[in-house]
Order: structure tokens, then sequence, then C-alpha cells
């Protein structure tokens, strides 16, 4: 390619991308047609694949640690950046800010709830965070969660154990699990008439077993129990609304399924409990009753929450429910292959119901730290590692492809792991 006609070529591609998210919209098929098919037509999620900005020199298969964000939503980031820089007391304080409320309001819209329900975070661990540090403990109350949950949560919990004296029990589950009543009945189990508060992932980050959240939230609440779900995985993952849930606080990242900006998150409260819940950093006597009393973090800047309202939109336009058929299609397409191997088998239901674009691949045989290392240092593809002791102990690679994703890609994948158990790591 000579130098012109690479620079013509440059300049069709960048156009391309430009107006990715229209191109999107126009591919996008009936409403009519159903998601399953839909999740097979690689014609559509050829033009999905580039409204992504992606090194596909690297296989990124750990898109549940933090995903790349499309391009619109980068461009939108970068405009309101250069804008806040030209002069921040004025266009960051003045201009910028203000305009966050549209985003609360779709993200509230949304979600199924009330605009003054939400307030937009970091991330979900400081969403969550501030409902574990800002409910109200005395010594010897007890908090329920599961050894699977997220370590930073349970670390945060074990810090109240030192600093209250409440007490701390994680109830332990098979990955599988035999079914979604079988993890309804441990958590009424560990209830006594001293539990206070429980925690739930809406789906763990470790397997992607997807909980029965509103039945959880529900017995809890008949028993006066308050309710916190990490739905850090879930949220513009698969479709539910929060009446779907019906919890007290509900937190989770934007920067990881919904495709925002790094740093952005929401946390749900329902709006009788605002007042009597501590901000995490301390709020003027007025915010008493008012969500954004969680978001008094100081100085920060407005490019990255704005543009939240592209990703939401670049999400909206694809569909939730076309979304998680694409992504269990991908889970599938490698699981199914892969357990044809001996000694291989996926810690991940195969269940619609328990479970959907994440999940956990073991290895008999082979250490979980060793294959995931072996894949990055031989075939370039970035996994995770997942290790839980206890009552049911497992170890395995957590694979997380996200809508960027190609089959190429994935049958990579597979390909890596059937020579790893042939040949060894």
């Amino acid at each position: 390619m000579n130098r012109r006609s690479f620079i013509v070529a440059a300049a069709v591609c960048a156009a391309f991308r430009n107006d990715a998210l229209e191109r999107v919209q126009a591919a996008a098929p009936p409403a009519s047609r159903p998601s399953e098919e839909v999740a097979r037509d690689e014609d559509f999620w050829f033009q999905v694949r580039h409204a992504f900005t992606i090194d596909r020199g690297l296989i990124n298969l750990n898109n549940g640690g933090v995903s790349p964000a499309p391009r619109v939503v980068q461009d939108a980031m970068n405009r309101y950046l250069t804008m806040q820089n030209m002069n921040p007391v004025y266009y960051m304080w003045r201009i910028l800010d203000p305009q966050v409320e549209g985003v609360r309001r779709e993200l509230a819209k949304d979600f199924g709830c009330d605009t003054e329900e939400i307030a937009i975070t970091r991330n979900a661990s400081e969403a969550l965070e501030i409902c574990q540090q800002g409910l109200d403990f005395k010594p010897g109350d007890e908090v329920v969660t599961t050894n699977q949950d997220y370590p930073r949560m349970i670390t945060t919990w074990e810090q109240r154990v030192k600093r209250d004296g409440i007490v701390l029990k994680m109830i332990e589950f098979p990955a599988p699990p035999p079914g979604m009543d079988d993890l309804a009945e441990r958590f009424e189990k560990a209830i006594t008439p001293k539990t206070r508060a429980i925690l739930v992932s809406h789906i763990t980050n470790r397997t992607g077993q997807i909980f029965p959240v509103q039945r959880i939230c529900r017995m809890a609440r008949a028993r006066g129990i308050e309710t916190i779900v990490d739905g850090a995985h879930s949220y513009a993952h698969f479709p539910f609304k929060r009446d779907d849930l019906d919890c007290d606080y509900f937190g989770t990242s934007l920067h990881k399924w919904l495709l925002a900006p790094i740093g952005t998150g929401m946390l749900y409260v329902r709006k009788e409990k605002i007042a009597k819940l501590w901000p995490m950093m301390g709020a003027e006597e007025r915010l008493r009753e008012d969500i954004r009393k969680f978001e008094q973090i100081g100085t920060h800047p407005a490019a990255n929450r704005l543009a939240i309202g592209e990703a939401l939109t670049f999400h909206q336009s694809i569909g939730v429910e076309r979304k998680v058929a694409r992504l269990r299609y991908l889970r599938e397409r490698w699981s199914r292959r892969l357990e044809q191997l001996p000694g291989v088998r996926s810690l991940t239901p195969d269940d619609p119901e328990q479970a959907a674009g994440l999940g956990l691949l073991a290895v008999n045989g082979i250490e979980a730290t060793d294959l995931s290392g072996y894949l990055f240092q031989k075939h370039k593809i970035v996994v995770t590692t997942v290790k839980i002791e206890g009552e049911f102990p497992y170890q395995g690679i957590r694979i997380t492809p996200n809508i960027y994703t190609t089959l190429g890609e994935i049958d990579a994948l597979c390909e890596g792991v059937e020579q790893a158990v042939r040949r060894g790591v």
C-alpha cells in the first residue's frame, strides 16, 4: 500500500468508526426477530465490533474486570474533558456538573426507580462500601454473605468486625449449586434473631452463578433485615429492573457491562432508607435525605459521568435481550466444546436462569494460575483465575467475553486449552 492509499484507507476507517452508533442502529434486526437468532447473526455483530477501538494483538477475555468503551463513549468523554479544561471553575462547575442530573434521570429510568434514588459513584466497590460502612450496627449484630463474594466486600465486613464487634457469617455453596432453591435455603438457614443485614451477589464474579435475589430480599424484609445487592456483574449484562430485585440497596460498576468510562458506578438506595444511611464522606445536614449526599467526594471530573449517557444510549441501541443472548451464545460455544475434553468441566450452570455470559472453566491436573499464564504467554489470551477454599473448594479460569469478541477469538481460546490438556503447560 502506497502512502496515498494508506491515508485514504485510514480516513475511511476513521469515518466508519465515527458513525459506528448509527451503523449499529441501522443494522439492528427487527424487534420481532428472536434474540437467540440475532445472537448468531455475524453480520450484525460485525457492525457492533467496529464501534470499538480494540487491540486485536491480545484476546481480552477478562471483560468482567473492566471493559473497553465504544468509540462514541470515548469521543464524548474527550469532548467533555476538553471543555472542562478550558476553564474548570466555570465550565466544569457551572456548565457540565449540572448536566449530570440528566444522566441520573436516564440511569433511574433504565433501572426502573425514582431519579432521587440513584447516586453516581466511581465503581461498585464504592457504592457497596457506602452501604456497608453507612449502616448502624452494634456489637453482636450479624451480617450474612457468602465466601464467594467479591474480596473487597468481605474485607469491608471484616473491618467492621474489628471496629464494631459485629459477627460476619459466610455461607458456603458448591459450584454449580443444586439450584436456586438450594441457594435461597442456605441464606434462610443462616438467619438468626441477631441478623441485621444480608449482602448477596446478583451474579457472583467467581463462576457467574445468578442468585434468587428477589426471594432472598423478600425473605429478609419480612424479618426486618436490610438487603444489599452486589450488582457489579449484572447491570447491563442481562435484563432486570429494580422491582425484580426488591432490595434496599444496589451497587454496580458501569465500566463493565454498560461499557461506560473507567471509574464510573451507580448506587441505588430505597428512598425511605436515604436519611438513616451515613455517607462515606461527610455531607451537610441539608443533604440528609438527598441521594446526592453519597457523591460528596470533593473535586472530581464531570467528563466521566457525562459520558455515561452515551454508553447507555449505545447499550439501548443494541438491546439488553440481544446482548445477553449473544453473551450466552459465546459462553456456550467454548463450554460445550471444552467439556468434551477429559478432566475439563464448566462450573457455571447451563440453565439460562442461572447464568449469562460469565463462566468458569476447571481443568483437572493443571493449576488455574499455570493455565492462565500459559494462555497469555503462548496465545496472548487474557483470562483471570479464581480459587475458593473451604467446604466446597474449586479453582479455574474465569472467561468473560464481550459483544466485540469474535467467534475466532473464542475458538482460539478452545485451541489453547486443548493444547494445554494434550501437552501440558
